[in-house]
């Protein structure tokens, strides 16, 4: 290789490093406060609503109203996150074909998380029966992440060839499990030795809380001034002409939002990626925000108990997104996502089967997920950058987006749902089963090579 080329490549390399300390910022508010600490403490908050006369640990069976529904306090986080996703089918799209205009996604990016992380930090504020406030901040730090991470996911296309997505995006994961584990591994600290030394343990969890949301808007200063000098993208020329820049931001991304969907039908590869994803992600999505209830409420783990198996989860994570990266530079992208699908319904099967109050076989169930997550969502991202028509990456991905990480809504209302019929966390998660079926079934049915192709897209050196 030339030095000229050589000189080339360093700029890209370098916004590649910063991009992966987003995956690192917030990844801190999924893992402390999404996966771990919010859906228990929320469930607590409602219950002492509902059954003010009885202690939290035991089934609260009287229901909240909710605008003249009653939802019942156990699944109040799973339809918490159902609506946010409802929420986020419009916006996140909205959100998407915006960004694809902008000449600097970064600083959206940054936006998005800033508010987001502002409305985590307040999370501090929830105590006694304030379930309604709970509800508010989730919702709103939930939209935020949603948004951030389409436009962030958008980028990956502007600063990795073709061969180098799986590599930085499994990277990326890879680093956002180690900071994500790092702060939880700091909470976990506080949370056993602060309640030891007196502290109230509400109180521990709330600073918990709060610390992951500060985490989130100080580390996103990172990848926001590492990218300032991404290049400008021309769009007038990728872009159909009545969509183009000269309608105005928000009018010609209603245009694109229009055109998303006709086009969307011309690339039906991408669409049916799209459909298989829609179904295994929420599977996973459903098992990693569950799974702290699960073994909290079903399993009676103690808090310090979960706090440890999660903490396992992060750093197998970081090594399993890393391992996994290394098996589709080998194998392809798409049979190593099809493997992992498998592992996944192999977790969920043994979660049925798990015996209560035992801490060996919950922390055994903890390196099984930790081995397959980071890999899974890694490479399904990259996948589906390969599909991606050029020019429209953020508008794309916001479809992408709408299924991702802490918004997925068909696996969260079926385990809330079948959590109200049964009132057995047990049943919730088995059922979850039906989707990795599909989702793995339809994934096995795309055309890659075809669909990368139509795209318009470099086909890399193994698929």
């Amino acid at each position: 290789m030339s030095e000229p080329a050589v000189m080339d490549r360093r700029p890209m390399r370098q916004q590649q490093r910063a991009w992966y300390w987003y995956d690192w910022a917030n990844s801190a508010f999924v893992t402390t406060t999404m996966a771990v600490l919010i859906g228990p403490y929320l469930t607590v908050l409602a219950k002492r609503a509902a059954c003010p006369d009885q202690p939290t640990s035991q089934v609260c069976r009287r229901d909240l109203m909710v605008l003249g529904v009653p939802i019942d306090p156990g699944a109040l986080s799973s339809y918490t996150i159902t609506f946010t996703t409802l929420v986020s089918a419009v916006l996140l799209i909205l959100v998407g074909a915006v960004a694809d205009r902008s000449p600097r996604p970064q600083w959206l990016v940054g936006a998005f998380a800033w508010c987001g992380a502002a409305a985590a930090t307040a999370m501090f504020f929830l105590q006694g029966t304030s379930w309604q406030l709970g509800v508010l901040l989730l919702v709103v730090s939930n939209l935020c992440l949603g948004c951030s991470l389409v436009i962030y996911d958008g980028i990956l296309v502007r600063i990795a060839t073709p061969d180098e997505r799986d590599r930085v995006s499994s990277r990326g994961w890879a680093l956002g499990y180690l900071g994500g584990g790092l702060l939880l591994a700091l909470n976990f600290v506080l949370l056993t030795v602060g309640e030891a030394h007196g502290l109230d343990a509400e109180l521990a969890v709330r600073i918990s809380l709060a610390s992951a949301g500060l985490w989130w808007g100080i580390f996103t200063l990172i990848p926001v001034l590492g990218l300032r000098n991404l290049p400008p993208r021309a769009l007038a020329e990728d872009l159909p002409p009545d969509a183009a820049p000269s309608r105005g931001p928000i009018r010609g991304a209603f245009a694109q939002l229009r055109d998303t969907f006709m086009d969307l039908r011309g690339y039906p590869q991408t669409l049916l990626f799209l459909i298989a994803y829609l179904f295994y992600n929420d599977g996973i999505q459903t098992v990693i925000a569950s799974s702290s209830v699960y073994g909290a409420e079903e399993l009676g783990m103690a808090q310090s108990q979960i706090l440890t198996t999660f903490l396992v989860v992060q750093f197998v994570a970081f090594g399993g997104a890393l391992l996994f990266g290394r098996a589709a530079a080998r194998y392809g992208a798409s049979q190593v996502v099809l493997a992992g699908i498998v592992l996944w319904a192999l977790v969920v099967t043994a979660a049925f089967f798990l015996p209560g109050h035992s801490m060996l076989a919950f922390l055994g169930l903890g390196v099984g997920i930790g081995v397959v997550m980071g890999g899974t969502q890694a490479l399904s991202r990259s996948l589906f950058s390969q599909l991606v028509p050029r020019g429209r990456e953020s508008e794309y991905f916001s479809l992408y987006q709408a299924m991702e990480r802490g918004t997925s809504w068909l696996g969260t209302l079926t385990f809330g749902l079948v959590h109200q019929w049964t009132h057995s966390y047990r049943w919730s998660i088995v059922a979850i089963m039906i989707f990795f079926v599909v989702g793995g079934v339809l994934l096995a049915r795309v055309r890659f090579r075809e669909g990368i192709l139509a795209a318009g897209n470099e086909l890399p050196q193994v698929v």
